[in-house]
């Protein structure tokens, strides 16, 4: 069982090898709450696995090194493991799966790993990664179903209360349970007042499911870009833990990952993969009971691979209302589009693109659709701007 004294001896273990990351004020990203940004995703490797990865094999024999470490992983873990086993002077084996991001596979590598691609998702990595530690003795560390893994992800709990003495609330991402599970023990053991919430994605969302069911549930498949979450079952270690020491474990969608994503480079010029950003998501629109209290928001990680960052971010600005798409059904006459576009300039929104598409059958023969591609504020914003072209005698399709 995880013991508070092995959480501070993990403390102790990491000082000096982990950083402690900076807690930073985030006013605009819940104005109802006191929002703060634990920062693993500027932790060494760029997650707070290191954390975990070091602790347990700090504890290792002269023979276990000898014969190494093996893990599988989704990315993050695979490079936690990866540094840890290079400050220990060990030979470490990476299983990831063939999916996860080129940038987390090469950043793996770079730290002195062997690394095995295998086809499907992290559960079929883990499988592979099993039949090599028995064919060749050597250590699995696992991401998340170890107690000395979990007492490593603990020391975030460690560093908030010290940062944050007076906190009421934390959220945190949650894929196999390990962080959320060593994050809950902490301080529920050292400041039981405060809540713990988890939050997963829609799509990867097997802690929720077995909170719900009671029962530690496996899912079909997971479908998710916050890949660093994306397990199909987390361990009865972790459901067991947080079954018992976490207040609620809630969903969000990948429009609103997308959407925190955007809110931390905009807002805080913080770069946070999808799973790092579960929890900013979960704060913005993921209706916990925050309003009024101070919460800290451990953002988890930032290894996103920057081949899709261009899309998320412009998901973010799509559930943003910052990019809008207008289809107006109008009479194809000169002056047309001028007036549209008058209407959309005054009111302060900016066009940047417009298609031309003749009328379908039912409509008039001079008919015709408007496209209209624009950057707006906000959701309200472009409400402003539907009921200014309504009232001018537009109509809109949609």
């Amino acid at each position: 069982m995880l013991t508070l004294d092995k959480v501070y001896l993990a403390g102790r273990v990491l000082a000096g090898t982990v950083k402690k990351t900076d807690l930073i004020y985030a006013p605009a990203i819940f104005p109802d709450a006191e929002v703060y940004l634990k920062t693993e995703n500027l932790q060494k490797t760029g997650s707070f696995k290191l954390r975990g990865s070091y602790f347990r094999m700090s504890a290792m024999t002269k023979e276990e090194k000898k014969k190494g470490v093996v893990a599988c992983s989704a990315g993050n873990h695979a490079q936690g493991v990866a540094l840890a086993a290079q400050s220990f002077g060990i030979k470490a084996t990476i299983f990831l799966p063939a999916t996860a991001p080129i940038s987390k596979i090469e950043a793996t590598r770079q730290y002195g790993a062997e690394i095995k691609l295998v086809d499907g998702v992290y559960d079929d990595a883990y499988a592979a990664a099993l039949s090599f530690r028995n064919e060749t003795g050597a250590l699995f560390v696992h991401p998340f179903d170890d107690i000395d893994v979990i007492a490593g992800q603990a020391t975030v709990a460690l560093e908030l209360i010290e940062q944050l003495p007076d906190m009421d609330a934390v959220i945190v991402p949650v894929g196999g349970g390990g962080l959320i599970a060593g994050i809950a023990y902490a301080i529920k053991t050292i400041k039981p007042t405060c809540k713990v919430y988890g939050v997963q994605a829609a799509g990867a969302a097997s802690m929720h499911k077995s909170i719900l069911d009671k029962n530690c549930a496996t899912l079909c498949s997971v479908c998710t870009f916050a890949d660093g979450t994306a397990v199909k079952k987390p361990s009865q270690l972790t459901f067991d833990m947080c079954q018992q020491y976490v207040d609620k474990i809630i969903t969000v969608s990948e429009d609103e990952i997308a959407a925190a994503v955007l809110a931390l480079i905009e807002q805080h010029k913080l770069i946070a993969e999808g799973a790092g950003a579960l929890s900013v998501a979960a704060a913005m629109f993921g209706n916990l009971p925050i309003k009024n209290k101070k919460v800290t928001a451990v953002v988890s990680g930032g290894n996103i691979d920057v081949n899709i960052l261009s899309r998320v971010i412009n998901r973010g600005l799509l559930t943003s209302g910052r990019l809008t798409n207008l289809i107006i059904e109008l009479v194809d006459k000169p002056g047309q589009l001028k007036t549209v576009s008058a209407i959309i300039a005054d009111m302060g929104a900016n066009v940047i693109s417009v298609q031309y598409t003749q009328g379908g059958a039912n409509m008039d023969i001079n008919g015709c659709f408007l496209n209209i591609s624009m950057e707006t504020r906000n959701h309200a914003h472009l409400d402003e701007i539907r009921e200014a072209l309504i009232s001018e005698g537009f109509k809109l399709c949609g």
